[in-house]
């Protein structure tokens, strides 16, 4: 049914990503499918990695971990922004385009009085985005 997924992940958290990288692992698993991991970084030096190189280079490491842990077939997409807090959800909607996943799994928070004033990036990402939209909380 579904041949690529792509998981959005933010490295900064990645110990808070657990439940929807399972989830996507047995899609995976269960549909023969790849997945394309996929990290938004900022040209300046951040938390995560000092450039872009060494952004893509530990989303590369963290997708072939995960890929040998689940017995997947796994690619990182690392995509470099001026301000990913901005266009985080139009980069994500792009990249599901760009790499024809036909099934976004990605990780949500529990529901805040902020969700009132912005939508969450899983809710932004079902709406504009025309494949499915899986919300693992």
């Amino acid at each position: 049914m579904f041949s690529k997924i792509l998981v959005p992940v933010d490295l900064a958290h990645a110990d808070q990503l657990e439940k929807a990288l399972t989830v996507a692992a047995d899609m995976a698993n269960h549909h023969g499918a790849g997945v394309v991991y996929v990290g938004i970084t900022e040209q300046t030096p951040g938390a995560v990695a000092h450039t872009p190189a060494e952004y893509a280079s530990k989303l590369n490491d963290f997708a072939a971990g995960l890929a040998s842990k689940h017995g997947i077939d796994a690619e990182a997409l690392s995509l470099t922004s001026h301000d990913p807090t901005t266009e985080i959800n139009k980069l994500l909607v792009k990249a599901v385009q760009d790499t024809g996943a036909d099934l976004v799994v990605m990780a949500s928070h529990p529901p805040s009085v902020t969700d009132y004033l912005w939508a969450s990036h899983g809710g932004w990402v079902a709406e504009h985005a025309a494949v499915s939209v899986f919300v693992v909380r």
